[in-house]
């Protein structure tokens, strides 16, 4: 796919109660820019707050890479103060760091699903920015890394904290003190990823896993992701509690009792999200 100068560097397709997200510098392996964080941000915000909206899918322009992680010559030099600002995406990014944290969804909650489709190579910032979506499907040519380490940097966007949360401690310090990569089988077979297939049915797969989702009762799934979000890592006691508390919110819907009802009279539910 080749793009002008002129595309944004985040491409975004609404389709139906689905929005679609691609990362869109594919001459640059989709390497995140001030710009790609600046709209990364916003339009994860504006999918927070869209009622309409039920499912959001991540993916990356081209056939080479999902994304490399931050861009060397552009982000990390800006960051680090090694090179000065020179566009409006280069001021936000300084004048509000939580941009960054917020176009890697880190420090922000989104309860409704996030499904990433990764489409080649998963590294750095890319690999951070995936590993905080719920579901990911991902090319049987597909490789995952935080190479950070190998450069004398370390992946600031949630890594440290949630890789050790998803996979096996001890390859989760493997990969983020050799900095070495892993491929797409033994990715799902550590759990990291849930399906790998053929490059050209990422995305279909990951659009068809989302509207199976899309169809379902949005007050249920919101309060689904949410309970396991709050849930993780508390007691049972307060588990228990957080899972009483949605049970609470789901009953009281519009849509609990159109579920069963559509059910009943062998139809397809009318869900509106009450």
């Amino acid at each position: 796919m080749s793009v002008s100068q002129q595309e944004p560097h985040l491409l975004e397709e609404q389709l139906g109660h689905i929005l679609l997200l691609t990362l869109n510098r594919p001459a640059s392996r989709n390497a995140i820019s001030p710009e790609m964080a600046c709209r990364l941000a916003d339009a994860f915000e504006r999918f927070n707050r869209d009622d309409h909206l039920r499912v959001l899918v991540l993916t990356g322009a081209g056939d080479k890479a999902f994304c490399a992680g931050g861009d060397l010559a552009l982000t990390l030099p800006l960051l680090t103060g090694a090179r000065q600002a020179e566009t409006e995406w280069d001021r936000a990014i300084l004048a509000d760091r939580s941009i960054m944290d917020r176009s890697a969804l880190r420090k922000v909650e989104i309860d409704k699903p996030v499904i990433c489709a990764v489409n080649g190579a998963c590294m750095a910032g890319g690999m951070e920015t995936m590993i905080a979506t719920d579901l990911r499907i991902a090319s049987e040519r597909a490789i995952f890394g935080l190479p950070e380490a190998k450069r004398g940097l370390i992946p600031f966007a949630g890594s440290l904290v949630r890789l050790p949360r998803q996979i096996p401690q001890a390859l989760a310090m493997e990969l983020l003190l050799t900095g070495d990569p892993m491929d797409a089988r033994r990715a799902l077979a550590v759990g990291l990823i849930n399906k790998v297939v053929p490059q050209d049915q990422v995305l279909p797969c990951a659009m068809q896993m989302a509207e199976t989702i899309a169809a379902n009762g949005p007050v249920a799934v919101r309060e689904i992701k949410r309970t396991v979000r709050r849930a993780f890592g508390a007691s049972l006691e307060d588990g228990f509690g957080y899972e009483d508390e949605a049970y609470e919110v789901v009953v009281r819907s519009q849509d609990a009792r159109e579920g069963p009802q559509a059910f009943m009279e062998k139809r397809k539910a009318r869900f509106v999200g009450r």
